[in-house]
């Protein structure tokens, strides 16, 4: 696993996983600099057509206008992204402090994206924000992990018992392919692979309820109980074998499902959800 947040001695600035110094990142997000003389805009930000500042166009044919090869909300959902990622590692440390300037340099993009994306971030509880300092990552203990953990059960439980009597074994064969995926994630000990494939079974497997709302607010605290603790046991990271445990359950649920054996459903999901972490 990569290292955690990292401080420059010579800039002050953080350093955030997978973010190099903007000179060595060419894939990056990046937004496009504006000069000075910026051109005149429509009120969709768009540049304007000619004859918008005075100019004639005679009978010229308008110009289609190219889209932007980034948009801004493409920047702010990478970001997003890059931002949960360090999350769910722990490289974004709990309790430290983060600017919106010095984040966007390391990502090569202005502080707005940043900005916006953490101020999503504070929304879903994963930092908090810090008057003329920046964001504060939030700071959990085992207490927290645990309501979450009861607050999961109380949700999911029922709703799989009942599609364990529902649902034709067929069906929930077709969420094999998701369940060895997790599995697969879980040998590569990256916790934010593994974070990803196992929120992609869990919502696979809600959606059958046919219960959008259900499925939101399920993954949101799932994606809730994947943040770190404040002191894990191991920093920055889930232990290997405690990832391969928690997929091979995922296969041993399907299983329980396929065979509609709802007391063994109500046990693994109980301990399923106890053991995240």
């Amino acid at each position: 696993m990569k290292q955690g947040a990292q401080g420059s001695a010579a800039t002050g600035i953080e350093r955030i996983p997978g973010a190099q110094t903007p000179e060595a990142r060419t894939d990056a997000p990046r937004v496009p600099p504006q000069g000075r003389a910026a051109r005149a805009t429509d009120s969709d930000g768009t540049a304007a057509a000619p004859g918008a500042r005075g100019e004639h166009t005679h009978s010229e044919l308008p110009i289609p206008r190219p889209r932007p090869v980034v948009q801004r909300a493409s920047v702010r959902g990478q970001i997003l992204d890059a931002l949960r990622t360090a999350l769910v590692t722990g490289e974004l440390t709990p309790g430290a402090v983060y600017s919106a300037p010095a984040l966007g340099e390391r990502f090569g993009v202005s502080a707005t994206p940043v900005r916006e994306a953490m101020q999503q971030l504070t929304l879903e509880g994963a930092v908090e924000v810090v008057p003329n300092r920046g964001f504060r990552v939030v700071e959990r203990g085992a207490r927290d992990l645990a309501e979450l953990a009861e607050v999961r059960a109380l949700i999911e439980v029922p709703v799989m018992l009942r599609l364990a009597r529902s649902v034709p074994a067929e069906r929930w064969t077709e969420l094999r392919p998701l369940a060895d995926a997790t599995v697969r994630a879980a040998s590569t000990g990256c916790r934010a692979t593994y974070a990803e494939s196992d929120r992609t079974f869990h919502r696979a497997v809600l959606s059958l309820s046919g219960n959008q709302q259900l499925v939101r607010i399920a993954d949101d605290l799932h994606r809730r109980a994947q943040w770190p603790l404040v002191r894990p046991a191991r920093p920055g990271t889930r232990g290997h074998a405690d990832l391969v445990a928690d997929a091979a359950e995922h296969t041993a649920l399907l299983d329980a499902l396929i065979a509609g054996d709802e007391d063994v459903v109500r046990s693994l999901v109980g301990e399923h959800f106890t053991g995240a972490r």
